[in-house]
């Protein structure tokens, strides 16, 4: 850009004699400053989120187009989903709807008071609408959380104690999970379990299992020392990672409230607890029946296992782990020894009843959420204030 032009009044200063040897810092840059400074982003990080999905599109395609075929024969496979025992997929329908139930039960007891606008009728619109979300949006159910917290929002609930009852929800969830994974893997790899036994199939998943309940059971006690651990990373850290050491921070108080909230729950025998157990157990109760409408059905701690192997593919940036879920669990049963072609009728005949039950219902809670919210507008609360002692 050229320079402005002096104003007529304006006494034009002499530059200095030796202007041409004065050294100028600010605008003599090496080589690979100037390269550095002029650099644009990166192509992967401005299309990161695009990138990820569409590799992990491409690798659920070329499991199903490449993979699949040359073990099973997926087009004379594919037919054979039409001959399905329609009763014993009626009855996975029926189990898929227990399974739901289970989750709305854990929902409310979790968040229902005597004075909180939290009943059975916005348990079923916020569960539904939240799996809904999970099924469609990627990440590892991210998309069931924000939807779940914007609608606990709308119910008027402090942030607070909807962050302390989200904690709380998620670890009743996946302390079943985890003990599921670590029960079945090490019965199978010690023989209590009838079943093949690979070491990275059993034994492996049973160990970080019983890593991560130990870690999470540790902050009841050590919430202190790894908050301030992470906040000193956070201190020496700069640019995105001290943000990131800043949030984990967070966590260990978190989640230390939310296993209070759990405990609190188990000493006084809370009875929707039991909707955590039904959740699970009557979601891979759809995947057994799957099996027996188009076969013998491997044991239960095979099934059990290669259950919760495949639900890691949610974590894939697929629209409900689509495509992950299925190769994971496919793979899973074929190196515990089950028929693939067996394995790939009776998953997609789960994945089918698991996906599309909830999606539809799902979608019509989260319409009426919306019209709800319009409507009637939670009353405004007044700002949290700690309490110091």
């Amino acid at each position: 850009m050229p320079d402005a032009a002096p104003t007529p009044n304006a006494t034009p200063t002499p530059a200095p004699a030796n202007a041409s040897q004065s050294p100028r810092p600010s605008v003599r840059r090496t080589g690979r400053d100037a390269a550095s400074a002029d650099r644009s982003p990166s192509f992967w990080r401005q299309h990161r989120r695009a990138l990820s999905t569409a590799f992990g599109a491409l690798v659920a395609i070329a499991f199903f187009y490449y993979l699949v075929p040359r073990l099973v024969g997926l087009g004379p496979t594919l037919k054979l989903l039409r001959r399905g025992d329609i009763w014993w997929l009626a009855l996975g329908v029926l189990f898929e709807a227990i399974s739901l139930f289970g989750g709305i039960v854990l929902f409310r007891g979790v968040f229902g008071r005597p004075k909180s606008r939290i009943g059975w009728q916005a348990s079923y619109r916020i569960t539904m609408a939240g799996t809904a979300a999970t099924k469609i949006v990627a990440t590892a159910g991210a998309g069931g959380i924000a939807l779940t917290v914007w609608a606990l929002h709308g119910y008027g609930l402090p942030g607070a104690e909807i962050a302390n009852g989200m904690v709380c929800f998620e670890v009743l969830t996946y302390a079943v999970y985890m003990a599921a994974i670590a029960l079945a893997g090490y019965g199978l790899w010690l023989g209590v379990f009838s079943g093949r036994a690979p070491v990275a199939l059993t034994l492996v998943p049973a160990v970080m299992a019983t890593a991560v309940i130990l870690i999470v059971l540790s902050m009841l006690l050590a919430d202190g020392p790894a908050e301030r651990f992470l906040k000193g990373r956070a201190e020496r850290s700069r640019g995105r990672a001290a943000g990131w050491w800043r949030r984990a921070a967070a966590l260990p108080r978190s989640i230390r409230a939310g296993l209070m909230a759990a405990i609190d729950m188990i000493k006084r025998r809370d009875r929707s607890l039991l909707g955590a157990l039904a959740d699970w157990g009557f979601d891979i109760a759809v995947l057994w029946v799957s099996f027996r409408a188009f076969g013998p059905s491997p044991p239960g701690a095979v099934i059990v296992m290669s259950y919760y192997l495949g639900t890691l593919g949610n974590a894939l940036p697929l629209p409900g782990g689509i495509g992950g879920v299925e190769a994971g669990m496919i793979g899973a049963f074929v190196a515990f020894g089950v028929s693939a072609r067996l394995a790939v009728l009776a998953v997609l005949a789960y994945r089918t009843i698991s996906y599309w039950l909830p999606t539809i219902p799902g979608a019509v809670a989260y319409w009426r959420l919306v019209r709800q919210f319009k409507e009637s507008p939670p009353p405004r609360r007044a700002p949290e204030v700690a309490n110091h002692p």
